[in-house]
Parts: C-alpha cells; structure tokens; sequence
C-alpha cells in the first residue's frame, strides 16, 4: 500500500466524499484542492469526471479482492486521465462528423481526402486514389439516411464513449455537454462517425482487392518463360566445371589480389589516419558521447516505463527502514540520536491533533452537561412521582401537582436554561483583580484534582449524607464525571486514597464491609452505575434479563405459602366451590400437601436453570465489567489485608464478591427498570411474576457469592445448597481474576508528568454554587486536611480570602437591586455553569530554585528544537558544531510555525512563560542553554557526559513513544465519549417521554374535574381564582381540645392542666395549601407560624411522625393532616 502525506489522505477523504454525493461541483472543488495534486482537471468536464470517478468506485467497490472501498490517489489520477482521453477523442470525432457533412452538404469547400486525413483517427489508411470513391459513398450513405429521418430534427449530435457515456455537441452553437441536453433533437440526416468509417473502410477494402488481382498477371507472365530453363541449367553447370578444375589456380589469384589491395587500402588510410588524428579524436569522442547518450537515455525510458513499480520499490525501502528506525526507537534500551531525530515531529501537534482535541473538548462538555441535566430530570420525576401518587390518595391538591408539571416543561423546554457568559461582569471580565482571583480558582482545583488526599480527608470530614451529595455534585463534575482517560486516572487515584482511609480510620472489624454502609463504597458502585458505567452494567446483564421477562412460561415462586393460596385458587376457580382446606396456613402445613411439593420442585427446577444462565454470562463476560470497579476491589482487597493481616483469603474473596456482586449486579437483577438494564416506555411496568422470577434469581446468586446456604425459615430450599456450594467456586475465581488488574499507571500510561506534554489544559465545568460551596468546605476543614502552614492549599485559600457571595461572583450589575424576588433569581443563577481550564500554580519556574525535574523537561525541549534543524550523530557532537546560517532561518521558521499551531490548539494560556520564552531563542543561544543545563542535572545524577548524555536522549524517545499512545487513547475517548452521549441521549428521551405521560395522565385529571362540580376553584397556570369563590373559615381549637384529638403531644415549660387557655386558630390562606396558624394564650396574641400541605405531605412521605411548631410545640404530623383535610377539604 502506498504511504501517503497526511494532507493528501485527507483530500482523498474529501474526494471520495463528493463522489458519493454525485455533485459533480463539488467533486471537482475536491479535485482542485492544491493538497490532493491531481494533474490535468479541466472545471469544463465536471459532469465526466463525477461520471468516470463513481463508475470507477463502483467497479472497486465490486471487486472483492479490493481491501479499501475508497478511490486511492493514483486511481483518481487515472480516472482524471481516462476521462480527458475521452474528451480528446470526442472532439476528434466531432470534427471528423461536422466537417464530412458540411462538405457533403456543400458548406465547405474543402477536399473530402484532406478532410478524412486531418479528422480522422486512422490517417495512413486513407488512400488518395480512392478519394472520388470515398466522396460518392459517403454520399450515397447521407441520401439513404436523409430519406430515413423523420422531418423535425434540431442541432445536437450525439456521440457514445465506451457504451457507457454519452457527449452531446451543439453544430449551431458549438457547445458540447455531457449532460442530455432540453430539448434534445439530434441531426438524423447526418453521418456519424462509426457510419463514416464504415464506408471509407469499405471502399478502401474494395480498392485494396483489385490491386491484388492486377498483381497476379505478372505471376502469369513468368509461368511462361519457364520454357528457357534447361537451356540455362546446361550453362551453367559447364562452368562450374571448369571453374572447379582450376580451383588451385582461382585461389592463388584471389589471394594475391585480395592482399595487394588490402596493403593499398591499409597504406592509404594510414596516411589519412596520421593527417587527421584531431578530427578522429573528435569523432571518438562524439561516438562514445552518442552511445553513452544512447544508454542513458534507454535506461531513462526505462525507469519512465516501470516508474510506478520504482516507485512502490522506493515506498518499500523507505517504509522497511523507515520500521526499523522505530523498531529501535522502541526496543532499543538506548536508540541512537540518528533514529530519534527522525521521528521528533512525532511530537508536533497537526491540525488533526487540533480538530481533535477541540472535538473531546465539546463532546466532554455535553456529556458533563447532559449527566448533569438527566440526574436533575430524574429527582424531579421522582418528586413528580410521588406528588400524583399523593394525588391518587386525595392527599394533595391537583393544583400543587400542576405547578410541578409546569417546572418540568419549563425546563424540558429549555425555559429554565441560564446564560453561561460571564464575559462582561463576572470572574471572566477583562480586569485584572477578578482574572487573578479566577485563576486562584483554577489553580485551586487543579490541585485538588491532582491531589486526591485532599478530598479524600474532606469526604471524611463531613456527615455521610452530606459527603454523598458533595461527591454526587462537586468531586464528579471536578472530574468531569471520568469523561477521559486523564480523569478516570485521577478519580480512581482518588477512590484509592479515600477507601485506603476509611479502611484505616473507620473499620475495626473485618464484617463491617458487608454490614455496614461505608462511603467510598456506595460512592464507587453508584458512580460505576452512571452514565459511564451503566453501558458496560448493560451489556452485562441486559440479554438474561430480557430472556427472563420474555419467557411468559417461566413462573418461579419458592415460597410454600403462596404456592399453596395459588393451588387453593386454582382449586376453587376449576370446581366453582369453596375449597374445605384451610386458607392461612403456615410453610410447614402447606408442604405437607404433595401438590405443593411438586410445583415447588418445578420452580425449584427452573430457578437453577435459569440461574446457571445468568451466572454463566456474568462470568464468561468479566471484560465487560468496569476496569474502575475491578481496581477498587483490588484496593480493597489490599487495604483489608494490610489492616487484617490474620484474615483469609476466603474472607477477603467474600468481601470482594459483596462489592462486584451484592452491591453493583445484584440491585439491577432485582429492578432492571430502575438502572435502565431494560428498555421500558413511559407508563410500562414489570409484572410482580416477573419481579418474582428476577428477585429469585437474584437471591440464589446473592447466598452463592457469600457462600451461603439456605438454612431456616428457607428450610425447604436445603435441596439446592450442593448447587450453592459448586456455584461459589466458580464466584471465587471470578472474584479472584476481577482483582488481577494493572495499575492505572500502567492502565492509562499517565504519571504526574502527563500534564506538562497535554496538548490543552484539562478544562472542567462546575456551576457558582459549587464553587462556593467547595470553598466554604475547604476553609471549614483546613486544619484537619491540611494542618501544615506551608502547605499548597493553605497557600491557595490565603490568597482567594473570604468566601464569596454569588452577587460578587457574579460582578457588579448582574442583579437588578430593586428585583422583588432577588432571593429566587440569586438562586437560579448560583446554577449558572462556568468553565475552568486548570493550571498549576507550581508549575515549571526559571533561575537556580527549579528542581531538577522541570529542569529535565525544558531542557528536553530545547533539545527537541535543536536536533530538528542541525544534524549529528552525537548530542555532544551537535552541541559542539556552530549552527550555519541556512540552519538558523530553517530554526526560526520551524519555531514560528509551530508557534502558530500552539496558539490555534491551546490558545492563550498554551505554555508557561519559560518554555514560551526558551522556544523563541536562536539556535546557538539554546545551545548554550543546553549545555549548562546538562551540567546542572549531571549534578543531580539524573544525566551522564560519560555515555554523551544518552539518559536525556532516552527520555525524549519515551516522550515519542507516549505521543503515540496518547493519541491512540484521545481517539478511544472520543468513541466512548460519543457512545455515552448516545445513551445520555437515549436515557433524556425516555424522561421526556415519562413527562409526556404525566402531562396525559394530569391532563385527564383536569377533564375529570371540569365535568365534577367542585366547590372551590383551581387556579391553573398561575391565574386568579374565579370572582366570588368562597374562602373557608378559620378553625379554632383550645391545645386541650387538641391534645384529646391526639394532634398535639405536648407544649414544652406547660403542664397540661393549662392547655384550656391556650387556642390555636386556623386560617387557610389565598394560596392553596398553606394555612396560618395563630396562637394565644389566656387571651394575648403570642405567635404566628405557616404551615404548607406539602411540605406536611413530604414528612409524612419520609416517615416523620412527631414535628415541632412554635419551636415547643409537638403535634402528630399524620392527625395534623387528617384535620386540615377534613376541615377545609371536606375529604
């Protein structure tokens, strides 16, 4: 295969792309791109080029043979020049049709042989003695033709190339098309070309023949002089003879003679040779000039023969040393300076590079974005899910359930949406006080990203529910939910840190795993059940689930006591008599009853079936299961066995099987609906056989993996503990190899020198609020995270100050002052998302307190520069030659155009002020640079001048080698990252469609109460209620009357013989379901409190049964609710 330049793969691209498109325009724009270098492309033959090309895809696309579908440049070249062959030789036939005819017809005045001669392909067959006969023919031909045509006949001819093509020319106009012309009415009464051959090839043919037989008389005249032939033979054989009996003598006078005149000839051209040795010298040298020309050139047509076999012979020498070079650049312990400067523009960033980048960039973004919008979607379904179930049980008003429907359209409908740009008010505005405080910020976060034992002490320092919703919000977005490999590194390291300190601090026993709930745990399994996980959960589990609910036949049901009702059932439903047997039984009576027996024996029959399937595709799919998942169970395994040395590895396999099995599989067996294991539209539920059969599945699995038996009150399952036992084994060795994973080191080929090589800086978006909110938490929790003075956070968090308010985060004139509902606007743009592109605030340094490290790096850079543009053998060698001038102006047009890309690729902030300002140095000054480098790192130990620092050399041809990788990783991350946005894609679509039901189910709700004469009116979006709706009246109770109700508990410092004088009234507000409740004691007025039926519905819901008013009274939320609807809803 030939190798070709970037650029022309990419114009092949974009040649094939407008063949398959049929445009002949833009196929040939594509064809005149300067990068594709294709020769001879006339704009006028568009259409036969569009033609030529697709017929020659299609024969490629064909050929099976063929192993690229795609039109390689030598074959667009040769479809370019078959197609201009077919041109030249249609014009060679219009010329020939126009110019017969016109003279036939008597337009021209030219000679018919002059005519056949000039236009004709063939000219040396044409003959001028038969030139009179080739005018009557022709003519002859054009009178029977003329008498054939029909009698309209317009100005196009028409000419077929190849059978396949069709020109069309225009004798009026001149114009010529490949395209039917409209209308098109051809010549009929003129001779085309293949007619006009035919009849000069006839007449020709004919002329030839009559020479042959007037040849043949001559033949006839020598046949009779045959007579005088004995006569001459007798003749002739007497003086052969005689000259045979004088042979001796014969040869003598030859001989003679022949010598004399040689030695007269030999004589005289001595002579002419020795008057004329500078002229013979000249011949010779121009005879050998002429052979060697001679040579020359047949060697030259030679190779212009066989100059695409040369040419493929030179691609695969080239390519042959081309893989060696790189063999040794990669195998070679220490690749020589030669190789390495062959492949240092490995290290350039291309425009493809650039294209690329920016596409991870947008795609990481709108996943960030979209996981962020599905999961908020998602609480407010879930709220919405509870508010019609209220609905359903007449809790709550249909009024409240609208105004949440109206907040979910507002924000499916993008309504809700606010402004990202910051760009005239905000930290982004062009001043410099808030440019250093966003890059605090940015640097802030780069640490933490970095270094995850911040967060990982932060996690512990906060209440559990308040560590989730840290990490579900501000820890995910900060590593932009893993949406690349540089994130996934990171927030695994993380994971890594927080689980090793939790293990440390907060287990004591080896159970506590398994019994408790423990942090890092719950936050891995539900982030590896997200939307960069549930895929690979998905292609797990989703083909036996469905299996599963499909099989209408497959009825599981373990329970003896319901297996008995059914059977009683079945009973009655078949005699149509109540049955004598008992209906409550216990598990004990109902397996006495042989019936019982044998369906439990069925179900248990089709629990192992269908479990061996299952488990036999969770362990045959291990690769499947999230490497981020596999490596937390391998810290964990680790970190219990350093913190429990005693424990075995049984237990710790156990442990292990709880993560990977009980907590992440288990859950989506049991509810594939609710992890989207399933495809489920808006409205569809799993039928409770259906749950049953999965829930059974799923508990058999859980008693293998924990090496369980049934024992107890499961008594009756005792049969399927052998079956438990073998199915652990195979658990254990699952669990076993889940654990055998590389380090994410070695995993992702990162290390904490990745960044400095990044072609963009990582870039993360996080709303206003978290910001703050992760600010507020750091300076709440500094001292026991970072208890050092000096430590880099401190450092950071002193320079950013107090923590600020959204309105100053915002800037000045981003809140209106006198906006009445400020509150609710602060809090919608505290949502507002910004981007952050992290840097590091240590980052490479000048003078003498660099370290070593960063020295190596910008030295390498200069080293790179150098060998660009100066070539050697030895870095010693390079560094030690003066650079020529040409060298010079090769350097410094190398570093501008490089220049030029770093500044399309990472923008303003692309590098350091110190590699900025070392790239721009002349050759001979980073020369300098160099060397001195060199002297301070063989110092620090990290060079040697004894092997001509060859250790510096082998990290430049690491950087080279991870270039590589690394590419090949950005183009794995933009596949995922386009498959999650799919799924993302797919998950917001089904929200939509669950919105879209309720918004049916509430609308049939509306038309149910139109048709019901209710005695109080509904406002519906947001209007007034009608004019004269009757408002209900205030209720009033003493606390006594209350506390015999049951509603109040208890008044704190007031002993319940004084309850009598204290009332409480109950007013229902404008708003519906929020009420005013006063209180008075002996008389005066004391407080005032609002109660909202929803936020009473919410307790309820969450299962709080005793609340506080006043801040000392307690009531029964449940009996408070049961009043205010039989009171004021008459329910």
């Amino acid at each position: 295969m030939r190798l070709y330049e970037p650029l022309v793969v990419v114009a092949m691209g974009y040649i094939n792309e407008a063949i398959d498109q049929g445009n002949p325009l833009k196929t040939l724009d594509a064809l005149l791109l300067p990068t594709a270098k294709i020769r001879n492309v006339d704009p006028a033959h568009a259409q036969h080029y569009q033609d030529v090309l697709s017929q020659a895809k299609l024969r490629k696309l064909r050929d099976a043979e063929s192993t690229s579908k795609a039109l390689w440049l030598d074959e667009i070249q040769q479809a370019v020049d078959e197609a201009n062959m077919d041109q030249d030789q249609v014009k060679q036939w219009v010329t020939l049709v126009v110019d017969v005819n016109q003279c036939l017809e008597g337009v021209k005045s030219s000679n018919i042989l002059s005519i056949l001669k000039s236009s004709s392909c063939y000219p040396n067959d044409i003959l001028p003695e038969c030139a009179d006969s080739y005018h009557d023919a022709l003519m002859t031909e054009k009178q029977h033709k003329s008498e054939r045509a029909s009698g309209e006949e317009g100005p196009w001819l028409r000419f077929t190339v190849k059978e396949n093509h069709d020109y069309y020319y225009n004798v009026e106009s001149g114009e010529g098309v490949w395209t039917p012309p409209e209308p098109c009415l051809t010549k009929e009464s003129w001779l085309m070309e293949q007619e006009i051959e035919d009849a000069v090839e006839r007449v020709t043919r004919e002329y030839i023949r009559e020479q042959m037989w007037s040849a043949s008389q001559d033949s006839l005249l020598r046949f009779q002089s045959m007579r005088l032939g004995p006569a001459l033979r007798e003749e002739f054989e007497a003086r052969k003879s005689f000259l045979h009996g004088q042979e001796e003598n014969v040869v003598k006078i030859q001989a003679f003679w022949k010598g004399q005149k040689q030695r007269q000839a030999y004589q005289q051209r001595r002579k002419t040779f020795a008057a004329s040795v500078s002229e013979i010298v000249k011949i010779q040298s121009w005879f050998r000039m002429v052979a060697a020309r001679k040579r020359y050139l047949s060697r030259l047509s030679h190779f212009r023969d066989h100059t695409p076999e040369i040419v493929k012979i030179q691609s695969l020498l080239r390519a042959s040393r081309t893989r060696g070079d790189y063999k040794t650049l990669v195998g070679s312990e220490n690749p020589p300076l030669k190789v390495i400067s062959k492949f240092v523009h490995l290290l350039d960033q291309s425009d493809l590079d650039f294209q690329e980048e920016l596409e991870v960039a947008r795609l990481r973004e709108e996943v960030v974005t979209k996981i962020r919008a599905n999961q908020q979607l998602e609480k407010d379904l879930n709220l919405m899910d509870i508010k019609i179930g209220l609905l359903v049980k007449n809790r709550i008003t249909l009024e409240d359930v609208i105004s949440h429907r109206t907040k979910l359209n507002k924000k499916k409908g993008g309504e809700m949406e606010l402004s990202n740009s910051l760009d005239n008010h905000g930290m982004k505005s062009l001043s410099k006080e808030r440019r250093k405080i966003l890059e605090a910020y940015q640097q802030l976060f780069y640490l933490l990203q970095t270094n995850p034992s911040y967060l990982a002490k932060l996690i512990f320092q906060m209440p559990q529910n308040k560590s989730t919703r840290f990490m579900d919000t501000v820890v995910f977005t900060l590593y932009n939910y893993a949406s690349n490999q540089r994130e996934e590194y990171l927030l695994l390291k993380l994971f890594q840190k927080a689980l090793e300190e939790e293990v440390r601090s907060k287990v004591d026993q080896l159970q506590e795993i398994v019994t408790g709930n423990p942090t890092v745990i719950k936050m891995v399994v539900s982030f590896n059940r997200g939307a960069r996980g549930q895929s690979s959960l998905r292609q797990l589990l989703a083909p036996v689930v469905k299996e599963i609910l499909e099989d209408n036949a497959l009825v599981i049901n373990t329970s003896p006591v319901e297996v008995y009702k059914a059977w009683v059932n079945q009973l009655e439903t078949q005699t149509g008599e109540a049955s004598k047997l008992p209906y409550d039984v216990t598990t004990e009576q109902a397996l006495t009853h042989s019936e019982v027996q044998a369906k439990l024996e069925a179900s248990i029959e089709s629990l192992r079936r269908v479990t061996d399937h299952v488990l036999s595709s969770i362990i045959s799919s291990l690769d499947l299961l999230p490497y981020g998942l596999r490596y937390v169970a391998k810290v964990l395994k680790s970190s219990l066995h350093e913190k429990f040395p005693d424990a075995t590895e049984e237990e710790l396999l156990k442990i292990v099987g709880n993560l990977l099995y009980y907590r992440y599989m288990n859950p989506a067996i049991v509810a594939p609906d609710g992890f989207d294991i399933i495809d489920m539209t808006a409205g569809g539920q799993i039928s409770p056989d259906q749950r049953r059969n999965l829930g059974s599945v799923a508990k058999v699995l859980q008693h293998a993996a924990s090496n369980k038996l049934f024992e107890g009150e499961n008594e009756h399952l005792s049969s399927m503990n052998d079956y438990l036992s073998e199915t652990y084994q195979q658990f254990r060795n699952y669990f076993k190899e889940a654990c055998d994973v590389p380090e994410p080191e070695d995993k992702f080929n990162m290390d904490k020198y990745t960044d400095v090589v990044m072609v963009s800086k990582p870039v993360i978006y996080i709303s206003i609020e978290e910001i703050i909110n992760t600010h507020s938490l750091l300076l709440q929790h500094l001292p026991a995270i970072a208890p050092e003075k000096n430590d880099s956070l401190s450092e950071l968090l002193a320079s950013l100050g107090e923590v600020p308010t959204v309105e100053s985060f915002l800037g000045e004139g981003s809140m209106d002052p006198n906006d009445p509902n400020r509150e609710s606007t602060l809090s919608q743009l505290s949502k507002t998302e910004i981007s952050l592109s992290l840097t590091s605030k240590y980052d490479v340094g000048d003078g003498e307190a660099v370290d070593s490290r960063s020295l190596l790096i910008r030295t390498k850079k200069l080293i790179v520069d150098v060998v660009r543009n100066q070539p050697g053998s030895t870095l010693t060698e390079i560094l030690e030659t003066p650079a020529t001038e040409q060298q010079e102006q090769d350097h410094t047009a190398d570093v501008a155009s490089r220049a030029a890309t770093a500044s399309r690729t990472t923008g303003d902030q692309g590098q350091s002020q110190p590699l900025a300002e070392d790239a721009q140095l002349p050759l001979e000054q980073k020369k300098r640079k160099i060397q001195r480098n060199l002297r301070t790192l063989e110092q620090s130990g990290l060079v040697s001048s004894t092997n001509k620092y060859q250790d510096i050399l082998n990290e430049i041809a690491k950087d080279i080698r991870n270039q590589r990788v690394y590419r090949k990783l950005r183009k794995a991350e933009l596949a995922k990252l386009q498959q999650t946005l799919l799924a993302l894609n797919k998950k917001a679509a089904f929200y939509e469609e669950q919105i879209n039901y309720y918004d049916t189910y509430i609308k049939a709700c509306l038309d149910n109460l139109n048709r019901k004469n209710s005695r109080r009116s509904i406002k519906l979006d947001n209007k007034e209620e009608a004019r004269g709706a009757r408002r209900a009246k205030p209720v009033r109770y003493t606390a006594a009357r209350l506390h015999e109700k049951g509603v109040l508990l208890g008044i704190d410092d007031l002993q319940p013989s004084q309850f009598k004088n204290v009332l409480f009234d109950i007013i229902a507000t404008e708003d519906v379901g929020i009420f005013d409740v006063r209180s008075k004691f002996l008389g005066m007025e004391m407080e005032k409190v609002q109660l909202n039926i929803q936020d009473l519905l919410q307790m309820q819901y969450e299962g709080v049964a005793v609340m506080k008013m006043f801040d000392k009274v307690k009531v029964n939320v449940n009996l408070l609710i049961y009043l205010l609807n039989k009171k004021f809803y008459g329910k």
